[in-house]
């Protein structure tokens, strides 16, 4: 249907679009676990080069939506398999506890590009690295690497 033909016209308003009805497309719903009391919402660009690992092992104080919007993105969360995501495709994760081991970009060749949405503690930083010591303490949580 060509957009002329999804129009219709109001008297009062004007010009009104009907594209509007088969214009969403749901990439993804969760039911996370909790926002932090008094979030504050955070949405972000995040850029890496052909090749880039990405942020060191890290987590984020409350939940984070994201959608991965050119490339690849290599992604792994504490407890649950690496796996590759894709251009078009959406993610997410619970925040609090939970180690985010890698974010790295996926390909050689082109960068990644992802746009995050997370829900922030007051105050604190979106993002705490995990030191040394802890990735050791919590190795049984990871995973199996692939081979």
């Amino acid at each position: 249907m060509a957009n002329n033909e999804a129009m219709v016209h109001d008297k009062e308003t004007g010009p009104r679009s009907g594209a509007w009805q088969t214009a969403i497309t749901v990439l993804q719903e969760a039911k996370p676990p909790s926002f932090p009391d008094g979030a504050e919402v955070m949405t972000v660009l995040i850029q890496f080069p052909p090749g880039d690992p990405g942020t060191p092992p890290h987590r984020h104080p409350g939940p984070a939506f994201g959608y991965v919007v050119e490339g690849e993105m290599r992604f792994e969360l504490e407890g649950e398999p690496e796996r590759v995501i894709r251009a078009g495709e959406a993610f997410w994760e619970p925040g609090g506890d939970v180690i985010h081991y890698q974010d790295g970009n996926n390909r050689t060749d082109s960068w990644v590009r992802f746009v995050v949405t997370m829900m922030c503690v007051p105050g604190k930083p979106m993002l705490v690295l995990v030191d040394d010591d802890e990735l050791v303490q919590r190795k049984d949580r990871r995973d199996p690497r692939p081979s």
